[in-house]
């Protein structure tokens, strides 16, 4: 099999398996691991080999990009503390306390365990994402781990950087790391920043949907690859660019680019979802082929110890944390007030890693400067594909039944929100209309003002009264009853096509009404 046929073969099996986790309500990463090692062990199929310069060049900056872009600001820069804690104290952390276990439990150089302690530190924006977005949790903890999973990266391998210039002089300068880390980091996030400015002034003038989409696609590689070339840092430069281009964006961009842009993201996210998980669980054979040599049980037993190290490395940092600061400062407690501890625990246990762990365990060289292999690096290897796998299927699997264990449920501040929003939406939109009701067409203002006084009595009627709770905007019998209506609306309008009353130019107007209809439908169903 050529590149494209096996490309073309992965894709049909990202369909498959995704359909089939859909069914089987589980989040499709997880399924498209186990997939990937399902088929690396089919006999005859050709060796797929995972470039780690691949996923840092290809697929890193378009997967962290949309996640930025549709971060919301407000909410990143209120939970700034927690995710500062996590995606640079947690990373840190986990780095001391699986280079030492790792030193201790299989005679590693201790330099070579902070290499896989920084490797293994990030969890993945990627299967973070993908896994909170379909669970029903307060819309904090889905801000604090999707903020986390976004900033965490570059700790990581910033960490990595200096644990593998300790490993090749044998030195470490703690005063030097630190400011070379903060070089870096502020570095990339300036340069980002320069990158979205730059991209916001472009595409606020333009009106070319395809043009400014193909420059949307570009965006991410503007910012990673000179930040990267810089020295700096390429994953925090995507980032910022993409949280100030979602702050911007719909203000710069009009409606015609957002209906085009929205939907291609949303398709090759998933699509390059799909091969990086697929490929982390083909890589089986080669990271097995590379200890042939060693007892299986002695590697079993240092797999087992290292992922007990990540996962109960997050569990103790979260909880003093979370209530440490508190309990230390009084303007922090009554500013944030402590959250309960069924929250705590619910991002305590969601760390999964993925493919950045992954590519850059492979990119370890195989041999030093002076000639001499690079310490341990097959068993490095192989701990990461370990900690993947474990921490992907075991919490991935187990977080839904533990947040039905917990009663943790949807606070629903995103709909209160929404209701509010729309009727002082509406309202302002009233407002103006009456006051051009002098200068403009009866007839005219008379139809606009009664589509905005029936949106606002349709808004007013989920409206709770004082001490009530907040139902939600869409419940189950408003959804069945207004998909039920359009389905027959599209009935109506193929028999009047098929009957030639109308032609086909008039049905596809009717049936793109009534598909953004069913589209506002389903969004609306997400959080029942």
């Amino acid at each position: 099999m050529g590149v494209v046929d096996t490309v073309l073969v992965l894709m049909v099996a990202i369909a498959g398996l995704a359909l089939l986790a859909r069914k089987l309500e589980m989040p499709y990463p997880i399924l498209l691991v186990i997939g990937g090692l399902v088929f690396a062990l089919i006999p005859g199929l050709p060796e797929v080999r995972l470039d780690p310069e691949l996923v840092f060049l290809f697929f890193l900056p378009p997967l962290l990009y949309p996640a930025a872009l549709f971060t919301s600001w407000r909410d990143f820069h209120a939970n700034l503390r927690p995710i500062t804690l996590l995606a640079f104290g947690l990373v840190l952390f986990t780095t001391l306390l699986v280079g030492w276990l790792a030193h201790w439990l299989t005679g590693m150089p201790l330099a070579a365990g902070f290499v896989l302690g920084a490797i293994v530190s990030p969890s993945d924006a990627v299967a973070a994402t993908a896994i909170t977005e379909r669970l029903r949790v307060p819309q904090r903890i889905v801000t604090i781990l999707d903020g986390e999973s976004l900033v965490n990266d570059a700790t990581a391998l910033v960490a990595l950087r200096f644990a593998m210039a300790a490993v090749t002089t044998g030195s470490f300068s703690l005063l030097h790391a630190g400011e070379q880390f903060f070089i870096t980091s502020g570095g990339g996030i300036l340069f980002g920043l320069g990158i979205g400015w730059l991209a916001v002034q472009v595409q606020s003038r333009l009106d070319d949907p395809p043009v400014q989409t193909t420059l949307s696609l570009l965006t991410p590689f503007a910012a990673y690859l000179p930040a990267d070339r810089l020295h700096l840092s390429g994953v925090l430069a995507v980032v910022a660019a993409g949280v100030f281009i979602g702050w911007r964006a719909p203000e710069a961009i009009n409606a015609r680019v957002r209906l085009q842009v929205v939907p291609f993201w949303e398709t090759l996210v998933f699509l390059l979802n799909g091969l990086v998980f697929i490929l982390i669980g083909l890589q089986l054979p080669q990271v097995m082929s590379r200890l042939a040599g060693q007892p299986r049980l002695t590697l079993v037993g240092d797999a087992l110890g290292i992922c007990l190290a990540v996962i109960v490395a997050r569990i103790l940092w979260v909880f003093p944390a979370t209530y440490l600061p508190r309990r230390l400062s009084r303007r922090i407690r009554l500013a944030d007030p402590s959250p309960s501890w069924r929250a705590v625990a619910i991002v305590a246990w969601t760390g999964m890693r993925g493919v950045v762990s992954l590519a850059a365990a492979m990119a370890l060289p195989l041999s030093l400067p002076d000639g001499r292999p690079f310490p341990g690096r097959d068993l490095i290897l192989f701990l990461t594909f370990s900690v993947i796998l474990a921490t992907l299927v075991v919490q991935g699997l187990s977080l839904p039944p533990l947040i039905r264990w917990l009663r943790v449920a949807n606070d629903r501040s995103h709909e209160r929100e929404e209701r509010h929003a729309r009727l002082q939406a509406n309202h302002a939109a009233l407002t103006r209309l009456n006051e051009l009701a002098g200068t403009s067409e009866p007839v005219a203002v008379d139809r606009l003002r009664g589509e905005y006084e029936d949106r606002i009595r349709q808004l007013e009627v989920c409206t709770p009264h004082p001490g009530e709770p907040h139902p939600p905007l869409h419940t189950r019998d408003y959804h069945n009853l207004l998909r039920e209506a359009l389905v027959i609306e599209r009935r109506a309008i193929i028999r009047l096509r098929n009957e030639r009353v109308i032609n086909d130019a008039v049905l596809r107007r009717i049936q793109k009404d009534l598909d953004f209809a069913e589209g506002r439908l389903l969004r609306g169903t997400d959080s029942i």
